[in-house]
């Protein structure tokens, strides 16, 4: 359950089902214009994230392990990163964020139990104790190309913090609070505030009347902005994908070697040549999750997210296609027919930050 379902509803909130059985926000009233706001102000999102804490001496050797990325040892840092399959294939991504005598771990909301039974059945002499804590914190993020002024206008003790996945510890009214600087999913600045459950009504309606307003925002909004701003997310472009195919290289340390099963996953094999790529799609109509891609009579990749883009005023979609496509003219399949569309390199729109997830893939010869 979000952590504030009256404010939600005093804003005419509709709601999904998250894989975990909790509700987030799908929209609030007329999301367009909602859109339009969030990317000429800020705009205000209750996060449906599972949060695993790791606690014990050996919490952070034994998380580094595990993970595709380096996992920082100093207190107040975080990174992005992937859980990989024995086969190399993606089966959660997460931040993980390194909080004094605890790592928090952000997941997916349908990936926390399960990351949880997978590693606490790994773990045999070490000093780690692993718990699900998703009902224990509620989470919101702040993005807009005035982010930074509204953070910075309601946090008391702290300056916003100024590198990705970084946080400060201040307070918002009387609650206290953690504030990450987000790495730009929305293709705007951004930040995440994290208190407890039971702060969060005091802090979401800080971050809406104080200060400087800002508009309530909702997963519906999130998605579209995230297609625009080209950023990949696990349910429809990473989960079961091998990183490279993803091309997300920031969630990955080529000097380490990353667990998968009893196996490594060496820098040569991360950075092999993928067999797919994900770009952007332009079609004049709007296609359907997995409709085929065609160049001529040849089908060379599939939808994975598509939406009305009211940045670009147009449809948009994301699709993964053979790596020897180029940017041009195509087809996609809607109703059974096929319709001209333009692949384009990610990111369809630039906005107040780049995210860290558009897709980056090595040149030909590399």
């Amino acid at each position: 359950m979000t952590v504030v379902p009256e404010d939600h509803e005093a804003h005419g909130a509709t709601y999904r089902e998250l894989a975990d059985g909790r509700r987030a926000v799908e929209r609030y009233r007329r999301p367009e214009r909602t859109a339009t706001a969030v990317r000429s102000g800020v705009g205000v999102i209750e996060m449906g994230y599972g949060v695993v804490e790791v606690t014990g001496d050996d919490r952070h050797d034994f998380v580094d392990d595990a993970v595709s990325n380096r996992v920082p040892t100093t207190d107040g840092e975080g990174c992005y990163a992937l859980l990989l399959d024995p086969q190399g294939a993606i089966t959660t991504d997460m931040y993980v964020y390194n909080a004094g005598r605890r790592l928090l771990v952000f997941t997916p909301p349908a990936r926390a139990e399960p990351l949880v039974e997978d590693w606490s059945g790994k773990v045999f002499i070490q000093d780690v104790d692993i718990q699900v804590a998703s009902a224990d914190f509620g989470v919101f993020g702040v993005h807009g190309p005035t982010s930074t002024e509204k953070v910075a206008s309601v946090l008391n003790g702290a300056g916003s913090p100024d590198r990705q996945c970084s946080f400060v510890r201040g307070s918002m009214g009387d609650a206290g609070v953690t504030v990450v600087r987000t790495d730009g999913p929305l293709g705007e600045e951004g930040y995440e505030v994290v208190c407890t459950a039971d702060a969060g009504g005091e802090v979401f309606d800080t971050l809406l009347t104080r200060g400087l307003n800002a508009v309530p925002f909702g997963y519906g909004v999130f998605e579209t902005l995230a297609l625009e701003a080209g950023t990949p997310l696990f349910d429809t472009e990473l989960e079961g994908r091998i990183p490279n195919v993803a091309g997300i290289r920031n969630a990955l340390d080529f000097e380490k070697g990353c667990y998968v099963g009893q196996e490594v996953v060496s820098k040569v094999e991360n950075r092999g040549r993928p067999s797919e790529r994900l770009v952007g799609l332009l079609p004049e109509a709007l296609p359907e999750r997995s409709a085929a891609v065609f160049d001529g009579d040849s089908a060379v990749g599939e939808v994975t997210r598509a939406t009305a883009s009211p940045t670009l005023e147009r449809d948009a979609a994301l699709a993964y296609v053979g790596i020897g496509l180029d940017a041009g003219a195509v087809t996609v399949r809607v109703d059974g027919e096929e319709v001209p569309a333009e692949v384009i390199d990610l990111p369809f729109h630039e906005g107040s930050d780049r995210s860290a997830r558009v897709p980056r893939y090595p040149p030909a010869d590399d």
